[in-house]
């Protein structure tokens, strides 16, 4: 049961590291221009303006820093749970960005929203990631000693 712990716990981070990537550069143009297929804002002007619809109990001047500090966050915590590196503060991290979100659609949208889209499945997902003893297949794994890994657990 260890072994399938360990891929089950493997796919886990790549999910949620995926997760976080693909709308990140989305918004950032990556994938390609708004308006085109499977592309939900395309750049950062149309992003801002579903930050400032999902943010819009706080003022507006914070809005753009928000979205900024998210993008930052979802962007490192997500190549951070690819890579296996710096898993636990990652995840718990990914834990707390996503809580934060799914809060926000909850009160601007109604709390459907962040149930539809399963943002309160990645938050709990992410805090259960933060929670293995030992990261398989990480950098995590392959760096740090036997005795580093079990002390932080």
């Amino acid at each position: 049961m260890e072994k399938q712990k360990g891929i089950i716990q493997f796919y886990l981070r790549l999910a949620i590291g995926v997760g976080y990537l693909v709308p990140a550069f989305d918004r950032l143009g990556v994938w390609g221009e708004h308006g085109g297929k499977n592309i939900s804002w395309g750049d950062w002007h149309h992003f801002i303006k579903y930050a400032a619809e999902t943010m819009r109990f706080f003022p507006s001047y914070l809005i753009e820093p928000l979205a900024i500090a998210a993008t930052i966050g979802e962007i490192g915590f997500g190549l951070l749970l690819l890579l296996g590196k710096y898993t636990r503060i990652a995840a718990l991290g990914s834990g707390m960005l996503s809580f934060f979100f799914a809060a926000s659609m909850a009160i601007s949208f109604g709390i459907v929203s962040p149930i539809s889209y399963s943002v309160f499945v990645v938050s709990a997902a992410s805090f259960y990631l933060a929670t293995a003893k030992i990261y398989r297949w990480s950098f995590d794994e392959k760096f740090n000693s036997k005795e580093e890994a079990y002390a932080n657990n």
